[in-house]
């Protein structure tokens, strides 16, 4: 089976990791320091706050700029359930947009339209490594939240994505960009919203019982972070010479690709196609040996009950995810591909 994605290991997160078991300092301690500099540096921001997971880092953003309840958090509906579970987390409304059908982030017209007087802040996924038209969501002024879980190493308009909000959330779960099995972090430029975040991810020792949590990094998680970090170009790299070969070999396939705008410089993270033969891919992928993915598990309306959502549901219909990561072998790329002219013809 050639799997839909995959962890990229090697001797240096195995020596990295081996380190730190050395020093019996396996804890949030001097490697987590060291990874939040080096994440911080990476983004082109003033500091960074390492945390458990994705999930947890969106959650603590939102309490970091005080949002709670009553409040509205504007989220695009074709996105994983994490930014609807964190949003609910701190108690505010989720409120869904819809989709661009060109390149599958935000529409900011329907964004706009979600727009009220309770609207406290919109996340933007830069989705499946593709940057956002960040510039003129920022230019609303609404405060920002950049999620990166899927789009650390790519820039909008010659700057990394994750510098223009006022936080950005980064996350390290098995299959993202780089890896640290499971953890997170916060990034942004306001010192005292990265302070509030450090304050929020751990409770022990405080002068006051104001709600916090446990919701830190491990030394042993950032050791393999800061391995990682140091093989992204590598990595990304490798990501853009597989979509080269995924874009030669589709030419003349009845299928689609997201806009790629000239101005952005996406790494793909996801390779997502759009085809009305979605259903048969999926279907027929396991007796290949490929694991095809729907790119987005249930769009966030249809958890919430809602409806008016049209480009959402065209994408979930038609969109699916091909196998991509730095360790996919070329002939497993041309194995894809075969499968594809066969049903696609």
């Amino acid at each position: 089976m050639i799997p839909h994605s995959r962890p990229t290991l090697g001797k240096e997160e195995t020596a990295a990791a081996l380190a730190v078991l050395r020093t019996g300092r396996i804890a949030q301690g001097e490697r987590v320091a060291a990874f939040e500099k080096a994440l911080a540096a990476q983004v082109g921001v003033g500091d960074a706050a390492a945390v458990s997971s994705g999930t947890a880092a969106l959650q603590l953003a939102l309490l970091a700029l005080e949002i709670g309840e009553g409040n509205e958090v504007v989220i695009p509906s074709f996105v994983c359930s994490a930014l609807l579970h964190a949003v609910r987390a701190v108690r505010a409304v989720p409120v869904p947009a819809d989709i661009d059908r060109e390149t599958l982030n935000i529409d900011i017209r329907d964004l706009r339209r979600r727009l009220t007087k309770k609207t406290r802040a919109v996340i933007i996924p830069h989705l499946f490594g593709l940057p956002a038209d960040i510039a003129p969501i920022v230019a609303l002024g609404i405060p920002v939240i950049e999620d990166c879980a899927q789009a650390l190493g790519s820039r909008y308009g010659g700057a990394p994505t994750g510098s223009f909000g006022v936080l950005s959330v980064f996350s390290f779960y098995a299959t993202k960009v780089i890896c640290t099995g499971e953890g997170g972090m916060v990034a942004g430029n306001d010192a005292e919203l990265i302070g509030k975040i450090r304050d929020l991810r751990e409770y022990d020792e405080r002068e006051d019982d104001r709600p916090r949590f446990n919701l830190k990094m491990t030394d042993l998680q950032a050791a393999l972070g800061l391995s990682q970090l140091q093989r992204l170009p590598m990595m990304i790299a490798r990501r853009r010479e597989i979509a080269e070969q995924y874009d030669a070999s589709l030419r003349g396939l009845p299928v689609s690709l997201p806009a790629r705008p000239s101005r952005s410089e996406p790494i793909h993270y996801r390779y997502v196609i759009r085809t009305a033969r979605a259903a048969d891919l999926l279907a027929s992928g396991d007796a290949a040996g490929i694991a095809y993915r729907r790119p987005v598990f249930k769009p966030l309306h249809r958890y919430l009950g809602l409806d008016g959502y049209p480009e959402t549901e065209a994408a979930f219909a038609e969109c699916v995810s091909l196998p991509i990561y730095p360790s996919l072998r070329s002939a497993e790329v041309n194995t894809v591909l075969r499968h594809l002219r066969s049903i696609l013809g």
